[in-house]
């Protein structure tokens, strides 16, 4: 015959019997400890009590002073995001990247930007840098403006060697500034040394 449901609206029970009943009942619930941790949780008092201390993945024991200073070096915190703070091996790509980011005025004549602050130093402790999204046209496809993905590549210094204007330009204004050095480097010396010498 199948057990009778006597649906939600009981209590819970006390004990819980095994089904043939042979062993002894096992205690499920205690009301009165139930209260006691309910109040507990929403008194003042838990809310001072400090919180429990990190464990450490590998050892599972709590972590030690310098384990919790690296926790806390890696990134900028909750404020700030929890901006990262890039590892040793990533540090010469993203120097790369971030003086390829620095010198793009140089690179498209028509366009201003603002002058970078060069206090900062070659690259600040933490950043990241991001990319671009697509973003959908107002009729459901891709967008015009997004680069199709032949013209993606892994690195901004990869997208800008492919670029051709810049290139050209890159190469035009590099000739220009080479004929310039070379008209007043060769035998500049020779020349100040011989208007200064003497005329009798």
């Amino acid at each position: 015959m199948p057990r009778l449901d006597p649906g939600p609206s009981l209590p819970l029970p006390y004990f819980k019997l095994d089904k043939d009943g042979a062993h002894a009942p096992t205690l499920v619930r205690d009301p009165d400890t139930e209260e006691v941790d309910r109040v507990a949780s929403t008194s003042s008092i838990a809310k001072t009590l400090p919180p429990p201390p990190e464990l450490s993945k590998k050892t599972g024991l709590p972590l030690t002073k310098a384990e919790k200073k690296a926790l806390k070096d890696a990134t900028t915190g909750p404020k700030w995001f929890d901006l990262p703070a890039p590892s040793g091996a990533d540090l010469p790509r993203l120097a790369r990247e971030v003086d390829a980011m620095r010198l793009r005025n140089a690179l498209d004549p028509k366009r201003f930007y603002r002058k970078e602050d060069t206090k900062a130093g070659p690259l600040p402790k933490y950043f990241a840098i991001g990319h671009i999204l697509t973003t959908p046209s107002p009729f459901g496809g891709p967008s015009r403006d997004d680069l199709p993905r032949a013209a993606r590549k892994r690195t901004i210094v990869d997208e800008l060697m492919e670029d051709d204007e810049a290139r050209t330009y890159a190469k035009r204004k590099f000739n220009e500034l080479q004929s310039v050095r070379g008209e007043r480097g060769r035998a500049t010396w020779k020349k100040k040394r011989d208007l200064r010498a003497r005329k009798w």
